[in-house]
């Protein structure tokens, strides 16, 4: 039986990636900056390091990634004050299996710890996890696997004892690189050709991964 199970946050947990997108593209647009939809599918779970360069590389190396960055996270957090958070599909079934068992839980996001507490605090679940593995903790982040193996050692756990949940490629990949069981649960995308072979299982939701987690099936 698995020993723990790490969540990303942003579109796994939480229905914010399609506000991401949205306003990442808004934000780019007021600095004169093209931006589309499918442009910000590819900084998903992105750390800045990172991200920086593949949007200069789209855009120019003009494009301003702290500036855009800052005043998307501005108005993102004006319609988040006015319209709050949406938890996805199956998150509390799941978070409160593994609190009846001996299953640890953590969270390992691209999101700064403050937003991380802020965001999980708002819809009730912050309190669930044992362990919390941010951005900022980090040198370099996802796509890079240390966020993860550093999970695992907070946790005091072997990475193949550990399930990591994520809902995008740059997540899968951070987690395969670590050597963690990835259970893929997409939100924006489906897994392509070259993520699928990365994956333990993929399920349409965080209830799914109940049975697989506890050994009752395998999805």
């Amino acid at each position: 039986m698995f020993k723990a199970v790490i969540f990303d946050m942003d579109g796994l947990m939480l229905d914010t990636e399609i506000l991401l997108q949205r306003f990442w593209c808004e934000a780019a647009n007021e600095f004169g900056f093209p931006m589309r939809p499918e442009d910000v599918l590819g900084i998903r779970s992105l750390c800045s390091k990172y991200a920086t360069g593949h949007l200069k590389r789209k855009f120019g190396e003009d494009f301003d990634y702290a500036k855009v960055r800052a005043r998307r996270i501005e108005l993102m957090n004006a319609y988040i004050a006015e319209h709050g958070l949406r938890k996805k599909k199956g998150l509390d079934e799941l978070l409160d299996r593994l609190a009846e068992s001996d299953v640890k839980a953590a969270v390992c996001t691209a999101t700064d710890m403050e937003r991380t507490t802020k965001y999980l605090t708002e819809v009730g679940v912050f309190d669930k996890f044992d362990e919390f593995i941010c951005g900022n903790m980090v040198e370099v982040g996802k796509p890079a696997p240390y966020i993860y193996i550093n999970a695992c050692k907070k946790l005091g756990l072997e990475p193949q004892e550990c399930i990591a949940l994520e809902d995008s490629p740059n997540g899968v990949i951070s987690a395969a690189t670590a050597q963690l069981n990835v259970i893929m649960i997409p939100d924006l995308t489906q897994p392509s050709a070259d993520i699928s072979p990365l994956l333990y299982a993929c399920c349409e939701s965080l209830d799914k991964v109940i049975p697989i987690v506890f050994g009752e099936e395998k999805s």
